[in-house]
């Protein structure tokens, strides 16, 4: 995913001697990234019973993670680039085992949300890094081919094993064990990278960093704005300051890639009709996606009383959703195009959302069950054509900026729409609350109960909302011919840009 194409050099000159031990190191590098992405969504209510977050501070440990990652995940390639992909991969998971243990250890909010963000610098240079690597060391082929299908299924995997394995750990031991994990693992790739992975090259480009800071302070800016309304009001000093932050730092960062000769994102790249229209549809989609993970999670736990592993467990019916109709989808695009799965997609996500949406304190687990299937489904539909509308209409020294412009419009519009969603979740319950307590004067256990179910249907509303978006904006894609599509997914692609 990095933003910059490295020049060609014969793989045999890179290679390593040991290409099981660095596909095993590269793919579990990329598994450990993709864990953190859910594997603490499930330990959220004991971290918030265990350090006293607020509705609205409990998204941070969340959006801390997802702010970095996304905001920096193209600077992270950069980097690979720049000072070598093997030394980045290393120091990318040195920082994600060390802010992993600091977060096991966290005592206060402050400290794990450091830890978060520290982890969401880490996954942005390694996960790009790893990618790359699959380049530089297998040839291309099977060797290569079989190598990116198990990477894409590490990426794949890792949300799945995430809700699964937090669960265990929260109910075995305590929360802490959810950052713990990475540690023995993240210790073992660094001692293994250097022995498999090839030394590689790196190329002439430069470091685009006040475009990697503007773009991600502006983001933190707004979903700071977002998530401190509800406490302070929309029109306070502080909620408007740091919407004009965001504003500005937006602004700021377009004038900045405009001159830069290094853009991080090459504002022309996003002219293109088709491109812009998939990542407003990846960050609308992966907005809802996050929030669902993070609502839902709470309101098992919560509301209906599920042990933290059952949480984990009764998550089953999406990823495996989502697998099984990625390769439906992957097998017919190159006959049917993009645009039929980018349409039926996003309205599965509708009806999966809205049936969430309808859940309630005496809600059985089938309501559940269908609505995560629905939206796995649709999230199947719809990740697969969104990444080939993306590179379809690039060159091959261009796919690796689509690609990541792709991962970051979804890791960014998690973040953005889960603090809008909070926000909205917590004026609901407010709301909620303050009606409950003009008939009674001290609120009733099950009159804070019926308060937060209407926050967190409230919320889901906006996640329905937002999914509708994403469907009204596929009808005005523009047609992929079936020579591009074909082109992607054709087996001779070369996956080196």
């Amino acid at each position: 995913m990095s933003t910059t194409s490295p020049e060609r050099t014969p793989v045999a000159s890179e290679s390593s001697h040991h290409p099981t031990v660095a596909l095993v190191v590269i793919a579990t590098a990329q598994l450990m990234v993709m864990l953190d992405l859910t594997i603490v969504n499930i330990a959220l209510p004991a971290i918030q019973h265990a350090l006293g977050f607020s509705l609205t501070g409990l998204s941070w440990v969340i959006d801390a993670y997802v702010l970095a990652f996304g905001g920096l995940l193209l600077f992270g390639g950069r980097t690979g680039d720049l000072f070598g992909r093997r030394t980045m991969l290393i120091a990318g998971i040195a920082l994600f085992t060390l802010a992993s243990l600091a977060g096991g250890l966290a005592t206060s909010q402050t400290w794990l949300i450091a830890a978060r963000t520290v982890q969401g610098l880490g996954a942005a240079i390694a996960s790009p890094t790893a990618l790359s690597l699959i380049v530089t060391t297998f040839p291309e082929g099977h060797a290569r081919h079989r190598a990116m299908a198990i990477y894409a299924a590490m990426s794949g995997a890792g949300g799945a094993l995430g809700l699964l394995l937090g669960g265990a750990l929260v109910d075995a031991a305590s929360w802490r064990w959810v950052f713990f994990v990475n540690v023995p693992i993240g210790l073992a790739l660094i001692v293994l990278a250097p022995l498999a992975l090839p030394r590689g090259q790196r190329t002439r480009s430069r470091l685009d960093l006040p475009g990697a800071l503007l773009i991600t302070a502006s983001m933190t800016a707004l979903v700071y704005g977002l998530e401190r309304a509800p406490s302070v009001g929309w029109s306070s000093a502080t909620t408007l300051l740091s919407f004009a932050v965001a504003l500005v730092g937006l602004v700021t960062f377009g004038v900045v890639e405009q001159r830069s000769r290094g853009a991080l994102v090459p504002l022309d790249f996003l002219v293109h009709h088709g491109r812009a229209v998939g990542y407003a549809m990846m960050f609308l989609l992966g907005g809802a996606m996050l929030s669902t993970l993070y609502f839902l999670t709470q309101f098992l736990q919560n509301v209906l009383h599920y042990s933290p592993i059952h949480a984990g467990l009764a998550y089953l019916p999406l990823p495996f959703s989502v697998a099984i109709f990625s390769q439906v989808v992957s097998r017919l695009v190159g006959r049917f195009g993009v645009r039929p799965f980018l349409t039926v997609g996003p309205l599965l996500v509708v009806a999966g959302l809205s049936l969430a949406s309808s859940l309630n304190a005496t809600s059985t687990y089938a309501p559940v069950f269908a609505a995560l299937t629905l939206l796995g489904v649709g999230m199947g539909l719809s990740f697969v054509p969104l990444t080939l509308n993306a590179v379809a209409s690039v060159g091959n020294r261009q796919a690796g900026l689509a690609s990541g412009l792709l991962n970051t419009s979804q890791q960014l519009g998690g973040s953005v729409a889960l603090a809008a969603l909070v926000s909205v979740a917590a004026t609901a319950t407010r709301h909620s609350l303050a009606q409950a307590a003009t008939s009674t004067l001290t609120p009733s256990h099950s009159t804070q109960l019926a308060a937060e179910v209407h926050g967190f249907q409230s919320a889901l509303h906006g996640g329905v909302l937002a999914a509708a978006l994403a469907f009204v904006m596929a009808l005005f894609l523009p047609r992929t011919s079936r020579e591009a599509v074909l082109a992607v997914t054709a087996p001779s692609l070369d996956p080196t840009a």
